[in-house]
């Protein structure tokens, strides 16, 4: 049962990030409150999946990603060549995907990076005149919000990672007992 409730959480996410992602692309402002909301999402799934397993390894590996992004990502903000908010949900995006999907997560965001400096370096490939007339406006004050490829990769992450629990759930009988 502690399976079930640790995927509830990690899929009551998605829509914190999509609601993340929209605020960083129109605001370019990311809460603290949807940044603490999402660690207590994570660490609130990471914690049942240690009562399930009885492993801390993942519970660590989730706390040093996150420690060493936040530091590597802290002089980047001071430098000012990334937002804080970004800073914040990169430290706390590794207790929501779990220590061993950081990877899948990894190539993710460099897909969803490239993808969106492309966009703004290139916005006369867009289809829309209002989307491409704002996405202009965002590269000539220099800003892009890094937040959306986070929160997307996040996203794929999390979906792939319930997909997969599901499966091997479905594929073990775990589901059919609740049932």
């Amino acid at each position: 049962m502690l399976l079930v409730e640790a995927l509830l959480l990690k899929a009551l996410a998605i829509p914190l990030l999509a609601r993340i992602a929209w605020l960083d692309f129109t605001t370019q402002r990311i809460a603290n409150r949807d940044v603490l909301l999402l660690l207590c999402l994570g660490v609130g799934s990471l914690l049942l999946l240690v009562l399930r397993s009885g492993s801390w390894l993942d519970m660590g590996l989730s706390a040093a990603a996150g420690l060493v992004l936040f530091v590597a990502l802290f002089p980047f903000w001071l430098l000012r060549k990334i937002g804080a908010g970004d800073v914040k949900l990169m430290a706390v995006v590794p207790f929501l995907t779990g220590g061993e999907d950081l990877v899948v997560f990894s190539v993710l965001l460099l897909v969803f990076a490239l993808v969106t400096a492309g966009a703004m370096k290139n916005p006369f490939l867009l289809p829309a005149g209002a989307f491409r007339i704002y996405v202009q406006h965002l590269d000539r004050k220099g800003v892009v919000p890094f937040g959306v490829p986070i929160s997307v990769a996040a996203i794929c992450t999390t979906a792939l990672v319930i997909y997969e629990n599901m499966v091997l759930a479905n594929s073990s009988g775990i589901l059919n007992q609740l049932n």
